[in-house]
């Protein structure tokens, strides 16, 4: 199977990152579709060129035209995240996880968290889950 988000919801079926409800799961599906054309593009791109590749240089113009979008991306989350707790049915669920991936490394692709306390405060809820690790720890 292919695709981060597809192999989330195949996994978590059953499991209470994916609730049985189908309205609940068709908002789940909403927001990974969000994370896939409105976030990943932006902010996993700008931080693939200049934290993984290191040739933010080479790249600055393209990282330049991905920022808008991305502070974009972020402001919708901050948005919504500033009346709830995760970002579907006050739960976390793979929703919260496809989202965290690349928000909680923003920063490596210059992206400045700062003016979204909202996301923030999620990002250190999503850290406190069970069984929560490091995107660098070993297992």
């Amino acid at each position: 199977m292919a695709e981060s988000n597809a192999i989330l919801f195949y996994l978590s079926q059953g499991t209470g990152f994916l609730p049985s409800d189908h309205l609940l799961q068709s908002q789940i599906l909403q927001w990974l579709f969000f994370e896939q054309y409105s976030h990943e593009p932006y902010i996993a791109t700008s931080r693939y060129w200049i934290s993984i590749l290191n040739r933010s240089e080479e790249y600055r113009s393209s990282i330049e035209q991905k920022r808008k979008p991305g502070y974009a991306a972020l402001t919708v989350m901050e948005k919504h995240l500033t009346s709830h707790t995760f970002f579907v049915d006050g739960h976390y669920t793979i929703a919260d996880i496809g989202l965290f991936a690349y928000t909680h490394v923003a920063h490596e692709g210059e992206f400045n968290l700062t003016p979204f306390p909202a996301i923030q405060a999620w990002l250190e809820r999503v850290k406190a889950q069970f069984r929560y690790i490091t995107i660098t720890q070993q297992c």
